[in-house]
């Protein structure tokens, strides 16, 4: 079959690529559990489903199917059992509980009976229970409030912390599955033991020593998105349900894990201040000798701990456009567990010995799939046989400030050097998001569509981006929107220069960040032909007093608005309106509360009042991103549209559906 006769992904068929995450390996290796997000179009949802497989069969099962979905699958330490969560109940009463599965049984037990969703869940090291949190729920002063006087809420004071729990399930590494206490077959009270119950302090995260004994949890203040920096480190006494202090850096950030001794944790932290833009290293500390050693110090970008093992600590890091898997020994000796270029590997997770390593990878070429050790057990790939598929090239540009600025170019397969082609950049949000040169799952921008109409798709990896180290995540600080606009059209310049790019023919979205550098370049730059602004931010103050991460801005700012008006002023889109003349599309969520929704309609305002074509699309109940096929099918028919109108000429259908 020729090129000719083959065609790209349409938008429905890049919706329904499956997304595989949360992979989870039995202690004796034998069998992999791991999470397959698909598609739902009746039901206008993406349903998440657990499935099996099992290596001496080499075959695969779901968990649940339907509308039962599961995820966050946890073997037990005997390996014959797998907990996940599902939801249970109807209506508003519907939540996320621990369930238990056994391959050697149809049906599934229901263990928890929480009031409020389970967030998260670990085994005990015995088999016989298993920890979990769960929002403790209203206090009785709450309670009685709202039974005088009806709901309302006090801002920054009413707060549902997350607790807690232990529930105990039988010694499963004896019992057989029809062993179980009859009250965990059956819908009875709960019998879980609130291991905290009157400190007013958010659990984020935990880990269990390998006695049982013990649990080390990181709390903060509270449960605001602003607080999640503030983190502080207490260790529990199982029997004694005594809570102490731990005596570590105030920097702490991130997860925290026993060694397999129990002698030890590790956990990371800020080097220096906390803030989004700086490295987060990963550190062990002693539990006895109280001594720290920092671990992967090579290694400049933020590092993820996922699990201790006999031989190291697994490691997640970023590397540029890969993401990159490792074992990090005491002696800070690094082995690598995936290829160093060209590798997206997220999900990782290994056995205790080290010898069954189990990842989601993907590549410039191959798609993503689940692997075990080097061998891929799923097969989404067969999705793209048949079709065409955008070359994807890591390219590299110098801005005039001197900065070296990476992004990701989609190429039509058939691409001319001799020709002239139009050009869109997809910008990535953030900021510390990234743009990988993997094929193309984008449910906001539709990058095989452009391609598909001939244009050429730049991804930029502009300053402030993850993957090239701290100072290169600091390139932006009281730089927003300009110097993100330098690392986009320098870009545009190049491509102009080297790949033949026509410079009338040029246009740029994004989402989130991206959305707002999109809403930059709008009232900043008469360069572009065609914008499109996605959940964007267009004035800076405006955002400053509705997100709910308010943090963020003095962060990248350096103030807040009424110390320093000129900054906000300086890199806010709506500080240029006047100067707007780019036809410019702007979708956003009803309830958006990352990027509040006054942001689309100030934006909208202020270029309908200066005569700019311009329309704005609002999502009903969407927030930040949309969690429904439907909508995310819309926002990408939308963009093509638009861009396929004013840059390419094609007449706006009057009559579309969507």
């Amino acid at each position: 079959m020729s090129n000719n006769e083959l065609r790209y992904l349409t938008i429905e068929e890049v919706i329904s690529i499956p997304q595989f995450r949360d992979t989870a390996i039995s202690p004796d290796g034998k069998k992999v559990a791991y999470v397959k997000q698909t598609s739902d179009w009746d039901g206008n949802y993406y349903p998440q489903h657990v499935w099996v497989y099992d290596r001496q069969k080499e075959t695969h099962y779901p968990v649940t199917a339907g509308n039962i979905e599961s995820m966050h699958p946890w073997w037990s330490p005997n390996s014959q059992q797998l907990a996940y969560l599902s939801f249970a109940g109807e209506g508003d009463k519907k939540r996320k509980q621990i369930f238990l599965h056994s391959s050697d049984q149809v049906d599934r037990i229901q263990v928890t009976y929480s009031e409020n969703n389970v967030d998260s869940f670990k085994w005990s090291p015995d088999g016989k229970g298993i920890f979990y949190i769960t929002q403790r729920g209203e206090s009785e002063k709450q309670k009685k409030r709202k039974e005088m006087y009806g709901e309302f809420s006090y801002v920054d004071e009413d707060f549902e912390y997350n607790m807690l729990y232990y529930l105990e399930v039988g010694n499963s590494q004896n019992r057989k599955w029809n062993h179980y206490p009859k009250d965990l077959r059956e819908k009875n009270d709960e019998k879980a033991i609130a291991l905290i119950s009157d400190l007013d302090v958010h659990i984020q995260g935990f880990d269990v020593s390998p006695d049982g004994k013990r649990v080390v949890f990181i709390g903060t203040p509270t449960p605001r998105i602003i607080d999640h920096l503030e983190q502080t480190l207490y260790m529990l006494d199982v029997e004694t349900k005594v809570i102490t202090t731990l005596d570590v850096s105030p920097l702490l950030a991130g997860n925290v894990l026993f060694s397999p001794d129990g002698s030890k944790i590790c956990y990371t932290r800020f080097l220096e201040e906390r803030a989004f833009f700086n490295n987060m290293i990963l550190e062990t500390y002693h539990l006895e000798r109280k001594e720290t050693t920092l671990l992967a110090k090579k290694i400049d970008e933020n590092i993820s701990p996922i699990v201790w093992t006999n031989r190291g600590i697994l490691i997640s890091w970023q590397a540029k456009t890969n993401i990159l898997a490792g074992l990090v020994t005491e002696s800070d000796e690094l082995l690598y567990l995936v290829d160093k270029e060209d590798m997206v590997a997220t999900s990782p997770t290994i056995t205790a010995d080290g010898d069954v390593f189990v990842c989601v990878k993907a590549t410039s070429e191959q798609a993503a799939e689940v692997y075990v050790n080097d061998q891929k057990i799923t097969d989404q790939y067969k999705l793209y046989e048949g079709k065409l598929k955008s070359k994807k090239e890591v390219i590299c540009w110098k801005t005039k400030d001197g900065l070296e600025i990476e992004g990701v170019l989609s190429l039509p397969v058939d691409y001319d050097p001799s020709r002239s082609y139009p050009l869109i950049l997809a910008v990535h949000g953030g900021p510390t998001g990234t743009s990988f040169a993997t094929p193309t799952t984008n449910k906001y921008q539709p990058i095989e569509s452009f391609v598909e109409k001939d244009f050429l798709v730049l991804e930029p990896n502009y300053r402030g981006s993850a993957g090239y180290g701290e100072t290169f995540r600091k390139a932006n600080i009281r730089k927003l929107g300009l110097g993100d606009y330098e690392d986009v059209i320098s870009g545009v310049d190049y491509l102009i220069e080297t790949r033949r790019v026509d410079p009338k023919k040029v246009g740029i979205l994004g989402w989130s960040q991206g959305g707002y550098i999109s809403a930059f370049c709008a009232t900043y730059s008469n360069r572009f032909k065609a914008i499109s602004v996605g959940a964007g931010i267009s004035n800076w103050m405006t955002y400053y007093v509705n997100t709910d991460i308010t943090h963020f801005t003095r962060f990248y700012l350096g103030s807040d608005p009424w110390k320093d008006e000129a900054i906000y002023r300086e890199t806010s889109p709506m500080t240029y309106i006047n100067n707007a003349s780019t036809p410019t599309l702007i979708q956003h969520g009803e309830v958006d509360q990352r990027v509040p929704v006054p942001n689309a309609y100030e934006l909208y305002r202020g270029l309908k009042d200066v005569g700019v074509d311009t329309k704005l699309v609002i999502y009903k109940g969407m927030q930040h991103g949309s969690t429904k096929p439907g909508l995310n099918r819309a926002i990408l028919k939308q963009n093509l549209d638009w861009f396929s109108h004013y840059i390419l000429g094609e007449p706006l259908e009057e009559e579309r559906v969507y």
